[in-house]
């Protein structure tokens, strides 16, 4: 059976928008780096800073995640400085696919990769409903 070829590691050049985390001793595990579960609070955190930055407010609109995922290629961990890039891999009716990199520091290359996908829904019937025109035109200038 043959392996399926790993993609390059992105690099800062292939991200549209860039959020600020800060990290936490508490972020760093027993073995000395940043445990799994806070790459996914850096995602969730990058995101909603990102859409907050577009004038959106909580009041106008909500999202829930239905999916993530994380490839991790090089530690991270407290004190890093982290900047974490964003773009859109895909943006549908309801849907967005934000494809995010972590970045460690002033390198290059990602020290991570992951993808988070936010279902726009309605308040009151928690159903799926279009994004808005204001927020799609604030997503199409992050497409990859």
């Amino acid at each position: 059976m043959s392996e399926t070829p790993r993609r390059p590691r992105q690099s800062r050049a292939d991200y549209r928008a860039f959020v600020d985390v800060t990290t936490r001793w508490s972020d760093n595990d027993m073995y000395g780096h940043m445990n799994n579960a806070a790459y996914y609070a850096f995602f969730d955190t990058a995101v909603t800073n990102w859409l907050f930055g577009t004038g959106l407010s909580a009041e106008d609109s909500m999202f829930f995640v239905a999916e993530t995922g994380c490839r991790y290629l090089s530690e991270v961990g407290y004190p890093d400085r982290v900047r974490v890039g964003l773009r859109v891999g895909h943006l549908g009716t309801t849907s967005i696919r934000y494809e995010i990199g972590i970045f460690r520091n002033d390198e290059d290359l990602a020290a991570a990769e992951g993808l988070f996908v936010h279902v726009h829904v309605d308040k009151a019937t928690r159903r799926p409903a279009p994004v808005p025109d204001v927020l799609r035109r604030a997503l199409e200038a992050l497409a990859a």
